[in-house]
């Protein structure tokens, strides 16, 4: 039971609440997408000019779409993984969603062209069933473990890694230093003391060399045995 609700808790961290983060904020990005494409088409900012048209008008709504969600998930979605160089972010991250919206034109052009599926009912099954699935999963793997991955040296939470790293090397550094200057008075004194203390006075009759017999006059040498 104890190795389910691991599991369930890092499903839950690592995956799932962002998972339901990113979905919440590409919702808002489809109705962005939907409304200003429809607005344009519609005239509401001028008749007569290139963004009127269904291509012009796809171009500024997926733009702004795109940058509209570039913001939430930086903000929200992944705000502990976003990146320091947000230029190179935001590349990355307009990357991932043309290839996420190439993947829906090909699951369009394999129904439409390749399989004979060309009523509208396929069509929309194909491009905003199939294609929005496999797109939108796309886009959530790469944005999760490419452009905000954990591997990102400028992502948040690897700065504040290296920040709490740096700090905890400075107080261990501090702690050492401030230990070796309590020990170098203990040191001092000890070494003080070895210096100052009288050396050791042989005990008579111990280590004392014995007289040489060669060396005691005759006279004496009966007394010596």
């Amino acid at each position: 039971m104890s190795r389910l609700v691991a599991f369930v808790r890092l499903t839950w961290d690592k995956l799932v609440r962002y998972a339901l983060k990113f979905g919440i904020v590409g919702l808002i990005g489809y109705v962005v997408d939907v409304g200003l494409f429809n607005l344009l088409r519609l005239g509401a900012f001028g008749e007569g000019h290139f963004w009127q048209g269904p291509i012009g008008a796809k171009i500024v709504s997926v733009s702004l779409a795109v940058v509209i969600t570039w913001f939430g998930n930086r903000l929200w979605t992944f705000r502990e993984h976003r990146r320091k160089n947000y230029l190179i972010e935001l590349l990355e991250f307009s990357a991932v969603a043309i290839g996420g919206l190439l993947i829906g034109l090909l699951c369009l052009w394999v129904s439409h062209y390749l399989l004979g599926f060309d009523n509208i009912v396929a069509d929309n099954i194909a491009g905003n069933v199939v294609g929005l699935v496999l797109g939108t999963t796309f886009r959530f793997l790469l944005y999760r473990f490419w452009v905000y991955g954990h591997h990102r040296r400028d992502g948040l939470t690897a700065r504040e890694h290296k920040a709490e790293a740096a700090a905890l090397a400075i107080f261990e550094d501090e702690a050492e230093a401030s230990s070796d200057a309590a020990r170098a008075p203990i040191r001092a004194r000890a070494l003080s003391r070895r210096r100052s203390a009288p050396a050791p006075t042989p005990v008579s009759g111990v280590g004392s060399p014995r007289p040489n017999v060669r060396d005691i006059p005759h006279g004496d040498s009966d007394s010596l045995s």
